[in-house]
């Protein structure tokens, strides 16, 4: 018997990503580099960050370390994009890699031994790694954009609706299905 694991993370991957393509889509280009203060990061820079620690842990995954010696992590955080479409150039080439790569595992590949910085790691241990590290930095994105756009529309259940998404939901008879198909659909 086949496990659903593998299917259901990718969901929940493809989930997040739209989550930070609908956020940039709400957002004026120059918003996507503003700081609340020097310390704090921009959506530009979370963006190619998270580039640079997909394209790192998810090339070669099986076979090489996840922290890669070409991979300069600390000049993820210079604020060096100056453009939307370097942005989503970084955006796209890191999940293209990742989510490439997640889709070619099969249920045989969990329990292999893969290493981050020399850490022996699970094929499962390393993807729910990943499961905590890419949504907590999605959620920044999506913070920092409603703290920067001029207005906001929702990427769930909007306030004072749910009553209503309830309503529909338990209308409908029971069935098994994962909570990211009707938002995933609509992207397609």
């Amino acid at each position: 018997m086949r496990s659903d694991y593998l299917k259901s993370v990718t969901k929940q991957f493809e989930y997040y990503k739209l989550l930070g393509e609908k956020t940039f889509a709400q957002l004026p280009d120059e918003k996507l580099f503003w700081q609340y203060n020097e310390e704090s990061n921009s959506i530009a820079t979370i963006v190619k960050h998270l580039s640079g620690n997909m394209l790192s842990r998810w090339t070669d995954f099986l076979t090489t370390d996840g922290e890669k010696e070409w991979r300069n992590r600390d000049g993820e955080f210079d604020g060096d994009i100056s453009t939307r479409e370097q942005m989503m150039a970084l955006w796209d080439r890191g999940w293209t890699v990742f989510l490439d790569t997640l889709r070619s595992l099969g249920d045989e590949d969990l329990s292999q031994i893969i290493y981050i910085r020399n850490q022996g790691h699970t094929v499962t241990e390393a993807i729910n790694r990943q499961l905590a590290h890419y949504p907590y930095h999605i959620g920044q994105i999506v913070f920092i954009g409603k703290m920067a756009a001029d207005s906001w529309t929702s990427l769930s259940i909007p306030r004072g609706n749910s009553q209503n998404y309830n309503a529909d939901k338990f209308a409908q008879p029971k069935h098994k299905a994962h909570f990211t198909d009707e938002f995933i659909k609509d992207k397609k």
